[in-house]
């Protein structure tokens, strides 16, 4: 029989058959090489490194553990190349180490995932992982995660409780963002608003090995912030090869580049002075360094776990912190009493002692709110203990605080003596835990891992093990029932352990000892610490080492829940990790009594506010070391402005609570004094706090994220920012009594003097004596206040108050956050009470946004303090509700040197919604101007009897009106339609000065409520008629008499009389005319009104420097005139007619409908005053309420815009000086053989015959032959006409000849001459020849014929006109379109041949004469005499003085109407003078421009200020009229007029030609290729024009217009808009090659690659090379489209394509209108085409809603474009026709960027035919 093996045996042998098969699989696996397993693989054959050429700065270090050699560094792989400096890499990366990406897939358009070789390379550590994944992900717009992790096995990650995936998709896909290079491995971060790269890995390989991790990443700047914990002696790194060790320990932060305490793998980037910043973070708890370097750049190096990155966008500093706390949570909001000041030492050795330190401190009335006690309360330093014999009454001892408002907060450490306590007794708290299996294992995870700290021998609490938490949860708990305390303080958390691992040491193996060492505090992993293999619930204490302090808070958060229950309490504690600020406060550490830390303190806290952690603080006055009196003063100072205060002091030093030093001492003086501040503030700060927890933002704040785009403010660390508001400037060293500080550019006021500092924005010497720190408020700060007391618990009883900064411009804001101040959850809860403060116009505005909370104490606001408040108010009042009540004036006090106002005695309830007043005494900008004459002095203002100030303000007027100047209300009447008034001029004043025009003393006022959104108010003589405009409006038949259905109520003020109109829905007064200096006489009529905001546009025609009008004493004349575009230069056309954009977003416009000549000034309160010289006011005003709506209501009271023909939208040609029709000719020519689109020619006075009217010119013969040829090919001729004709002919001149039988010139009235006004103009004599060399003048006196006028206004001359027009048309040339010039109208001599005027000299010179050009030569100058006299329709006889700005306005209709009536079709006429109402029947071009930069971005001003004026069809002579057009110039502008509306190069006599094909070929092609996009879009740009024809829709659109909730584009008048959809950003400067553009907020696509640019609300740096102009499609519209052609004739009958761009939910919607494109009333007649399209859901909806279209003229559906389709390919698409036929289609689908292409034009199915066109995928 067979042995019998023992018990002992079998086991052996079945462990021996274990280990034989796992060996068994050992073996298989490695000689296989199954992918992914950890080896070391050494290439085959030799390595040869293929070393880069770079800069010294880009190199990355290969041999970062020292020693390296020619021989090791080759044997790695690496390039050898030594330098003089050591601290520079000799041995550096080459290009073939790393990784590549072997598959790259993106199945969202948000992820990006790839799978990593390793490239065959010697390994640095051994141990490389051969399969790497890469998985990268767009978490939101801001936040883009990447990881690289091994393909086959798990490693350790991070388990962070907070950080998550985000919810919902981003709206930008990560393709704009990450860009991976394949060979060999790298990314490439971007900016995705302006492709800026950010971090770009592909500067150095990956490595990635078991334990050891780099990567390395080239920065954009070397504005690099963050990383810790170390002591930074500078907030702004050096990037000089410094390399940071980051992994949590117990040391000295004595200035050295050693870890410490924390673990923060972050840093923000600051790219530039734009702001833009980006964060990164490397979500990794392992041992590691980063290395700084000048490239700038940054390597990575850990020694664990796995690459998990984030990276961070933000537009300013201060957003990337927002974003980093979004990820890993936000901080708590602190107890309010935790905010005030706390006091601590280690070892006060007895409670006896701890009593008497409070005493003391007590005894001097200082503000003092926590008290602590260190280890030494414990028994024997054991936690969860305390000393019975000398702390024998701690049980009581937070009773005893209490009894005065203070607070108790005590400490524990986490590790947990093994001894028994005092008297052998068990220690019960270890004994639990060990039962609970609560602490840290040797390697072997059963045997806790003993070490020692201050009680002695210990084990070390694992805070990841739910055992573990239980038990520390269970003993805190216990504890607190029997000390009562009020926080907690946690300690020694890194894990501190004063052993090296452990009591027996720590085993040699590769987590105690791996391949490589990070630079850490004294190269050992273990040292002061844990053995590395010791076990945890997380894992080795290898990965969570650095967790430890982050998981005992997690564990703490737990306890203090348990303990406090609803109260918030505190934490402190000392080692930390990202996200402890969620839970945590933190102090500094260690730190010694020397002026090194008291300055390297500032940036901890700055960093610990990047962090997330902004309770944060130093021990004031130092830990270690005896502190003398004015380091510990000074210390004091600026500790009162930590937000974690606390004065500690380490065992064994003398005392250093600030009694200590004597109750007489400076220091406990200036102590109490900056404390006294610090409780002042406390609402303040207590709100930032809760600003932090809500959004993100830092507390402590570095100057820099304030004013980033000052460069000086990048490095300023020796001071700090509470919140946006308050400068702290301390003195940080040993006898100093001027500090070298910077004061930031803007408004700042000494917080103790309230006095505003001249300085900014420079820095200066501040005097700071003994007991001074510098303490700055900053301009337009509101800080909430409350009195101080000694406690906050007593402070918190007291009233509340308002500290108002003004700014430059007289405004506030400011905000207060309130609760018990001790509750959890408060904001979660909704028991709080929340305020915004704000102060504009001297109105303050105490907004309660909730009220939530009671406070007990029923506190109110009682002082209120105005910084910066240049007058006294004559008075206050206080609203609420619907009571408003004045304050006394006992309550008010001003000092006037200081310029303080105090508001008293104020019971202001907390909760309440309040809005304060102050009435001002006479401000300066306030002042109405009573001498807008250039000769003021005292005596003439007096005489006018106003007052006479002389002003420092700029622009301020000297003489200004009284108050109740003006006239007084005698009556009112009001119905539901309106309200009528008469009023009297108040005689207590002198008449207004003016010899000549007497004042009218007695005036009506009708007030009409015409529509919902439309009313007028006119104001007249009663007594005797007055010349109104003969200009037809249209009116509503009945008035609008719902209240309910108005937007606006209307008041009238009584004394003075003024038109108050009140926006209802916000209260916005948008016309407030209650202002003094209203004057009303017979040829001087002056209206002022205080305006809603300063956003104000229109008014002209003159060249305005911006879009949005200056308001800082400009005034501007309007008085049309032949002179060209110049600054205040009134030109053309008369626009009284401004829009206004009220704070709110919304919009009004206002028409003042008077056509003499008249001024406007702007004054920044903001103010208007409308000056005129003769008429009546008749005020228009429409409520919008956005800007265009505000076009839409004016153009249909003035009428809609004229329709052009679809011709007129084609490229246009002319110039002035064509010596013969040959010169067309080739012109023409030359243009068809460069092929480059063109539909129009023009005809400018060269075609006449002496300049004739009419009149064909011999050289120009065989121009009706050209134009019959031309016209034949599809092109269009336009010519010119001037009004004034010849009288001086010898032959028969039928023009002037039948004019002067039909009576239709313009002449004197009877009663001074029946003769004709003669003046002259362009036609010159007959039968002279010019000597074109003499002057101008000699040549008009030598030359020029005379010339009448004919006037307009009469019907006899429109028969007269029609009849010429028709004559030259049959008889000489035809023609498609009308150019009519010089119809202001123009004269060469001024008011009459011999420039004599008949009759009352005061029209030529009036007694006020506006600020025109050439004013000192009169009304007349380079035009008629004003006493000439037209005849208007109904035979009423006026003034030219009345009429002069309608001759042009007047000119247009009947050469409309004769342009229709000749050539039967629609055509277009061009005017150069216009006025409101003009566009019914024309455009206009922007006149005789000059060929220079400036006036490309000036035409596009004017264009959008047409656009308001309902002139549509407008655009600026391309390449300027006037001088030598450059060659880049002219491109560019080529470039920015291919859309224009009205697009034509046109230039003046005398220069050389400019068109596309006078440079050379490369001028031609780029104009081809921009022309053919304008000819592209030309069915979008018609159907715009329609809208405005229907609808009154702007065509060249502001972006303000479509953006209006975003003030960005309130002020932005270099980019435009066709329509909503097309945004035009052009190059408007010589040399550039990019152009900074803002993208408003929206998805827009790039029209040349159709790619989605992924960026929104921003400023974006657009590439802009020569040949380019940036034009972008927005998404969420489909644009029509036609292949472009030579002409439009032709592109016409080309298929309709569509552009679809998708929005961010996958919709789009257009519309397409479509006629003949010529024919007469195609609109009213119906005889059109509207077509809408809608796209959702992978379909195309057809629906034609009008069609009464001509067959002839219907289109095909061509090429449709699907922009933002989606990232998975389409593969099937079908056209399905209003019959239900359904067409196959083949789609192409462009994967890079997501566009789908489907071309239907095979099918042949009309518009009108389609129904739907769908798309989908496999």
């Amino acid at each position: 029989m067979g042995r019998k093996f023992s018990g002992l045996e079998v086991t052996l042998m079945v462990l021996f058959t274990l280990m034989l098969i796992v060996a068994t699989a050992f073996v298989v696996l490695f000689a296989t090489g199954h992918p992914g397993v950890i080896k070391d693989e050494e290439p085959t054959k030799p390595f040869i490194a293929e070393c880069p050429k770079i800069p010294v700065a880009e190199r990355v270090d290969c041999f970062s553990d020292g020693g390296a050699s020619k021989l090791k560094c080759e044997q790695r792989g690496c390039c050898w190349n030594p330098l003089e400096e050591r601290n520079v890499p000799w041995c550096f990366f080459p290009t073939n180490h790393g990784y590549t990406a072997e598959s790259v897939e993106q199945r969202s358009p948000y992820v990006m995932k790839a799978q990593l070789k390793r490239m065959a390379s010697p390994s640095l550590f051994g141990a490389d992982i051969q399969e790497l994944s890469f998985h990268a992900e767009m978490q939101s717009s801001n936040r883009l995660r990447f990881k690289i992790s091994d393909a086959h096995s798990q490693r350790f990650e991070v388990p962070h409780e907070h950080v998550s995936r985000l919810k919902s998709d981003p709206s930008s896909p990560i393709s704009n963002t990450l860009e991976i290079s394949h060979k060999p491995f790298g990314l490439t971060v971007r900016r995705k608003e302006n492709n800026k790269v950010l971090f770009d890995t592909t500067m150095a390989p990956l490595v990635f090995a078991d334990q050891y991790l780099q990567i390395s990443a080239r920065l954009p700047s070397h504005n690099i912030y963050g990383l810790g914990e170390h002591v930074h002696q500078n907030y702004r790194h050096r990037t000089d090869w410094r390399t940071w060790p980051i992994f949590t320990r117990d040391a000295f932060p004595n200035g050295g580049t050693h870890n410490l305490y924390g673990h923060y793998p972050f840093f923000l980037c600051l790219e530039d002075e734009s702001g833009k910043s980006f964060g990164v973070f490397l979500m990794n708890s392992n041992a590691m360094e980063v290395t700084l370097m000048p490239a700038p750049a940054v390597t990575y190096r850990t020694i664990g776990g796995i690459l998990d990155f984030y990276i961070l966008f933000g537009d300013t500093p201060e957003q990337v912190v927002q974003e980093f706390l979004e990820l890993i949570g936000r901080p708590v909001i602190p107890p309010y009493w935790s905010l005030g000041f706390q006091i601590s030492r280690w070892d006060y050795g007895s409670l006896s002692e701890v009593k008497k330190t409070v005493e003391r401190n007590r005894a001097v009335s200082l503000p003092y709110d926590i008290q602590y006690t260190d280890i030494d309360y414990m028994e024997d330093k054991k936690d969860f203990t305390y000393d019975k014999v000398k702390f024998k009454d701690l049980p009581q001892f937070a009773d005893y605080l209490h009894e005065k408002g203070q607070r108790y907060i005590l400490i524990l450490d986490p590790a947990v003596a093994t001894s028994k306590r005092v008297g052998n007794a068990p220690y019960e708290s270890y004994d639990r835990g060990t039962e609970k299996k609560a602490w840290v294992f040797d390697a072997d995870g059963k045997t806790p891992l003993l070490g020692e700290v201050w009680p002695g021998e210990t084990v070390f609490p694992d805070y990841t093990s739910q055992n573990c938490i239980d038990w520390w949860v269970d003993e805190y708990e216990r504890f607190s029932r029997e000390i009562k305390h009020d926080a907690l303080w946690i300690d020694m958390n890194e894990v501190a352990n004063f052993k090296k691992g452990s009591t027996k040491g720590c085993a040699d193996n590769n987590l105690n000892y791996p391949p490589y060492t990070p630079r850490i505090l004294d190269e050992v992993m273990y040292s002061k610490t844990l053995c590395m293999d010791a076990k945890q619930a997380w894992g080795n204490h290898y990965d969570v080492h650095s967790l430890y302090g982050y998981s005992m808070v997690l564990a703490t958060e737990k306890a203090l829940q348990r303990a406090f229950g609803g109260n918030r309490t505190l934490m402190l504690t000392r080692s930390s990790f990202p996200g402890v600020g969620k839970y945590s406060g933190h102090w500094l550490g260690d730190n010694a009594a020397n002026w090194n830390d008291i300055k390297w303190a500032i940036p901890g806290m700055l960093e610990f506010g990047l962090f997330g952690v902004p309770y944060i603080g130093a021990d004031i006055c130092g830990f270690f070391d005896n502190s003398p009196e004015e380091l510990c003063r000074r210390w004091m100072q600026v500790g009162a402005f930590y937000p974690f205060s606390r004065n500690h002091n380490a065992q064994g030093y003398e005392p250093q609570d600030p009694a200590v030093y004597g109750a007489n001492s400076l220091l406990v003086k200036s102590s109490k004094h900056y404390l006294t501040i610090r409780y002042t503030l406390l609402p303040y700060l207590y709100t930032l706090f809760y600003k932090a927890h809500t959004t993100g933002e830092t507390v402590v704040r570095p100057v820099m994220h304030e004013f980033y785009s000052d460069n000086i403010t990048w490095s300023v660390d020796r001071q700090f920012l509470w919140g946006k508001h308050l400068l702290i400037t301390p003195v940080l060293d040993q006898g100093v009594t001027n500090v070298d500080a910077y004061v930031p550019d803007a408004v700042w006021y000494e917080y103790e003097t309230m006095v505003r500092i001249a300085d900014r924005k420079k820095h200066v010497s501040m005097y700071l004596p003994a007991d001074k720190l510098g303490l700055h408020i900053r301009g337009g700060a509101i800080l909430p206040t409350q009195k101080p007391d000694v406690t906050t618990t007593y402070s918190r009883r007291n009233p509340m108050g308002l500290i108002i900064a003004l700014d430059d411009n007289g405004k506030a804001a400011g905000e207060l956050f309130w609760d018990d101040g001790d509750s959890r959850d408060t904001v979660k809860t909704g028991n709080y009470v929340h305020y915004t403060f704000s102060v504009v116009q001297g109105v303050l505005t105490m907004q309660a946004t909730h009220a939530g909370y009671k406070d007990p104490n029923n506190l109110k606001f009682e002082t209120i303090t105005i910084l910066g408040a240049a007058t006294p108010p004559l008075s206050v009042t206080v609203g609420t509700g619907n009571t408003t009540t004045v304050l006394p004036n006992t309550n008010i006090q001003y000092d006037g040197t200081k310029q303080v106002l105090f508001l008293t005695g104020l019971t202001l309830a907390l909760g309440e919604t309040y809005v304060l007043q102050w009435e001002l005494a006479e401000k300066e900008k306030n002042r109405f101007d009573c001498y807008p004459e250039e000769d003021a002095d005292e005596n003439k203002c007096k005489a006018r009897g106003c007052i006479w100030a002389p002003s420092t303000h700029e622009g301020a007027p000297w003489c200004y009106y009284p108050k109740d100047h003006g006239y007084t209300v005698t009556k009112t009447t009001e119905t539901s339609s309106g309200m009528t008034a008469d009023i009297t001029r108040n005689k207590k004043y002198r008449s207004s000065g003016r010899p000549g025009s007497p004042d009218i003393d007695t005036l009506s006022v009708k007030i009409d409520y015409n529509t919902g959104d439309m009313l007028r108010f006119k104001i007249w003589d009663p007594t005797k008629p007055r010349y109104e405009v003969p200009v037809p409006l249209s009116l509503p038949p009945a008035p609008e008499t719902d209240e309910k259905k108005r937007l606006y109520k209307v008041q009238i003020t009584k004394n003075p009389f003024g038109i108050q109109v009140i926006r209802k829905s916000t209260g916005t007064k948008i016309w407030d005319s209650s202002v003094p200096g209203f004057t009303f006489s017979d040829m001087f009529i002056q209206l002022s009104t205080q305006l809603s905001s300063e956003f104000v546009y229109g008014f002209g025609e003159t060249e305005h420097p911006t879009f949005k009008h200056n308001l800082n004493y400009h005034t501007w004349g309007m008085f049309s005139k032949d002179q060209p575009p110049g600054y205040k230069m009134n030109c053309y056309g008369v626009h009284p007619f401004y829009m206004g954009l009220e704070d709110t977003g919304d919009a009004h416009g206002v028409l003042l409908l008077n056509s003499n000549a008249m001024d406007v000034t702007f004054q920044p309160n903001p103010a208007l005053i409308y000056r005129t010289l003769g008429g009546i006011l008749d005020f228009y005003m429409v409520l919008g309420p956005t800007p265009e709506m505000v076009v839409q209501e004016y153009t249909a009271l003035i009428g809609r815009p004229v329709l052009p023909a679809y011709w007129s939208l084609g490229f246009q040609l002319c110039r002035y000086g064509y010596s013969n029709d040959k010169e067309i000719e080739d012109l023409y020519r030359d243009m068809k053989k460069a092929r480059i689109p063109y539909d129009v020619q023009y005809g400018d006075i060269d075609y006449m015959d002496r300049q004739l009217d009419f009149v064909l010119d011999p050289e120009f013969k065989n121009l009706p032959a050209l134009v019959d040829t031309m016209r034949g090919e599809g092109m269009k001729f336009i010519f010119i006409l001037d009004p004034a004709i010849s009288g001086n002919e010898t032959e028969p001149y039928p023009a002037f000849d039948r004019g002067e039988k039909a009576d239709v010139f313009i002449k004197w009235p009877k009663e001074l001459s029946n003769d004709i006004v003669w003046g002259k103009v362009w036609p010159d004599f007959p039968n002279v020849t010019v000597n074109e060399s003499l002057d101008w003048d000699s040549q008009v006196e030598l030359y020029r014929a005379y010339a009448a006028f004919p006037d307009f206004f009469r019907e006899s001359t429109a028969k007269w006109w029609l009849q010429e027009i028709k004559d030259f048309y049959n008889n000489v040339m035809k023609f498609d379109g009308l150019w009519i010039d010089m119809n202001e109208p123009a004269s060469f001599v001024h008011g009459t041949v011999g420039e004599k005027c008949l009759g009352n000299p005061l029209l030529e010179n009036p007694p006020y004469m506006p600020p025109l050009e050439s004013k000192h030569l009169g009304l007349n100058h380079k035009t008629l005499c004003m006493n000439s006299e037209q005849i208007l329709s109904d035979g009423k006889r006026v003034k030219h003085f009345d009429v002069h700005n309608l001759y042009g306005w007047s000119h247009t209709k009947p050469t409309y109407d004769a342009l229709l009536s000749v050539t039967g079709k629609r055509g277009i006429v061009v005017t150069r003078s216009t006025y409101p109402s003009s566009g019914k029947w024309s455009g206009h071009w922007l006149g005789d421009n000059t060929a220079s930069w400036d006036q490309l971005y000036k035409s596009i001003i004017g264009m959008m200020e047409f656009s308001l004026f309902g002139i549509p069809y407008t655009g600026a002579d391309i390449c300027g009229f006037f001088n030598t057009a450059e060659y880049e110039m002219c491109l560019r502008w080529m470039q920015l007029g291919a859309f224009y509306p009205y697009s034509r190069n046109h230039n003046g006599k005398g220069s050389p030609r400019q068109d596309p094909v006078a440079w050379n070929e490369t001028f031609a092609n780029v104009s081809r290729d921009v022309l053919n996009i304008r000819y592209t879009l030309l069915p979008y740009l018609y159907t715009l024009m329609f809208e405005a024809h229907t609808k009154g829709s702007t065509v060249i659109r502001p972006l303000l217009h479509e953006f209006v909730n975003d003030k960005m584009t309130w002020d932005i008048h270099k980019q435009f808009l066709w329509g909503p959809a097309l945004l035009i950003t052009p190059a408007l400067d010589k040399g550039v090659t990019t152009v900074n553009g803002y993208v408003p907020n929206a998805r827009w696509y790039d029209y040349h690659t159709a790619k989605d640019v992924g960026v929104r609300g921003v400023m974006l740096s657009m590439p802009t090379p020569l040949d380019h102009i940036n034009l972008h499609i927005r998404g969420g519209y489909i644009i029509p489209w036609q292949k472009p052609e030579t002409n439009t004739f032709h592109s016409r009958k080309n298929p309709l394509g569509l552009i679809v761009a998708l929005n961010d939910n996958g919709t789009a919607q257009g519309s397409f209108f479509w006629d003949d494109g010529e024919g007469i009333d195609t609109v009213p007649g119906g005889k059109y085409q509207l077509t809408s399209f809608a796209a959702e859901s992978s379909t195309l909806t057809c629906q034609v809603t009008h069609n009464t279209l001509d067959p002839a003229d219907q289109l095909i559906v061509g090429v449709v474009k699907v922009w933002g389709a989606g990232s998975v390919k389409i593969t099937s698409a079908t056209l399905r026709d209003k019959a239900g036929k359904d067409y196959p289609l083949t789609p192409e689908y462009i994967a890079d960027t997501q566009e789908l292409i489907m071309d239907a034009t095979s099918k042949s199915v009309r518009v009108d035919q389609l129904s739907t066109i769908t798309w989908s995928r496999n």
